[in-house]
């Protein structure tokens, strides 16, 4: 019997099985495809997600294979100068979704997870005790189930829970593929096309390879169908007055804009996570980063509850921080969708909005719902840092996110917590601040009743 077994061997996925592997807790991935896709529908990591790489030592593996870009320019394409912003990692870095599964597929595998590809999840029972999942291999049983299976999410159905929102209205086409076109030609029609068409590109990846981004003629009834090159050619004519003799594709995909939300995010002992709980329109490209940050936020939970120590209720705060977080993502892109649209009235709004963006804490304000980085829990304190993420600083040895690779809870400063030793580090350090496993703050200040309050809150009685 396995502790969890995961649904879905994407990033989301695999970066659960990864942090629940700190745990010693036995873990099962099953992925329905045999293969990682070779689609690349995302092509970075935003602020927090780096940050989350650096506090897991894994930031060295990316970076070797990312490239770092500013972050202006990210909500709704409106180009301003990139905001100051607090984080030691205030960069997008450019990397292939492809690598970036390829990346945490191999540090859930070191971990120890246990991963099955070509293995589909068919069905699912629970009771007091455990979920019994039906695969296409076989039957296995868990303590809990957690569904990073997509936005058609099998576990999202079996489990029924609701997925309501609206479904797309606009579709664009998405590929790889070889262009005949100069590459003067290619940069010159995208440059004069993006001045109205946000939504379209063509941009070189190497080898004489382009990616290629148009927005579709309609919605397709079907799809998981792949638009053909032929497709694209009528669009690109269409739009850029020019197909640029794209050939020899080498993958073709398309996605839509629709925004959906899961009801709940648990369902017994049935918790979603990524687009299995929230799907929306990519602009930003905030999707992948926000099921990376569920899985943080997710593991070390599930961890506690298994291994004994969790307080009560501590599994239901996943749904109560995380959920807010992805309404509040599916407002921003459906609002970008519509700064987007090239009729009068969204262009006018635009304008506006580019005026207001001139000031910085506008653009700030943005730019950190894009990256990750204005996400505040509500843990009911007047202090406005109780809440947020730490950022990276200096510490009495080293720096601060060094000693967070164990996923467990940091005490920082000159205070102490023996009676939670085996669940929270203590380091020294100027400030005290108490961080738990996911880097968010949970106390700051100078009151040790408060500071074992809220050891109890997070991390269960002190010496169990």
């Amino acid at each position: 019997m396995f502790d969890v077994i995961i649904a879905g061997g994407g990033p989301t996925g695999m970066m659960l099985a990864a942090e629940l592997r700190l745990h010693d807790v036995r873990v099962l991935v099953v992925e329905k495809d045999a293969a990682p896709p070779p689609f690349v529908r995302s092509l970075g990591l935003h602020a927090r997600s780096i940050e989350i790489m650096d506090q897991r030592g894994l930031l060295e593996r990316f970076l070797a294979h990312g490239r770092r870009h500013p972050v202006g320019g990210f909500f709704a394409g409106i180009e301003k100068p990139a905001p100051a912003l607090d984080s030691a990692h205030a960069y997008v870095l450019g990397i292939p979704q492809t690598v970036t599964d390829r990346l945490l597929a191999e540090h859930a595998a070191e971990a120890g997870a246990e991963i099955r590809r070509g293995c589909e999840v068919l069905a699912l029972t629970q009771d007091d005790y455990g979920v019994t999942v039906g695969t296409s291999g076989g039957e296995e049983r868990a303590h809990f189930l957690v569904g990073c299976d997509g936005g058609r999410s099998a576990v999202r159905r079996l489990a029924g829970v609701g997925f309501p929102g609206e479904p797309a209205r606009v579709e664009t086409l998405l590929g790889e593929m070889e262009v005949t076109a100069s590459a003067e030609e290619v940069a010159a029609t995208t440059a004069r096309v993006r001045l109205t068409e946000k939504r379209f590109g063509v941009g070189p990846m190497g080898d004489g390879v382009h990616r290629v981004v148009v927005p579709a003629a309609g919605v397709a009834e079907d799809r998981a169908v792949p638009p053909t090159i032929d497709d694209f050619r009528e669009q690109l004519r269409a739009v850029a007055g020019t197909d640029f003799g794209v050939h020899s594709p080498r993958w073709l995909s398309r996605f839509g804009d629709a925004s959906r939300l899961a009801d709940r995010y648990r369902a017994g002992r049935v918790f979603l996570a990524g687009d299995a709980a929230h799907v929306h329109p990519p602009t930003g490209g905030q999707g992948l980063n926000l099921g990376l940050q569920d899985a943080f936020n997710l593991g070390w939970k599930l961890a506690a509850e298994i291994r004994g120590w969790a307080p009560l209720g501590l599994l239901d705060t996943y749904e109560a921080e995380r959920r807010p977080v992805a309404d509040d993502v599916l407002t921003n892109t459906r609002a970008q969708m519509e700064l987007m649209n090239t009729a009068p009235g969204p262009q006018a709004v635009r304008r506006l909005l580019s005026e207001l963006m001139d000031f910085e804490d506008v653009n700030r304000h943005l730019i950190e719902k894009i990256t990750g980085l204005g996400v505040r829990y509500d843990f009911g304190s007047a202090d406005d840092r109780v809440g947020r993420r730490q950022r990276d600083v200096p510490v009495t040895r080293g720096r601060l996110y060094e000693h967070m690779r164990s996923g467990r809870g940091v005490l920082v400063g000159r205070v102490d917590a023996p009676g939670w030793g085996d669940r929270v580090d203590r380091v020294a350090g100027a400030s005290n601040v108490l961080l738990r496993p996911d880097g968010h703050i949970a106390w700051t200040g100078d009151d040790p009743g408060a500071l074992a309050e809220q050891l109890s809150r997070w991390f269960g009685e002190e010496g169990k």
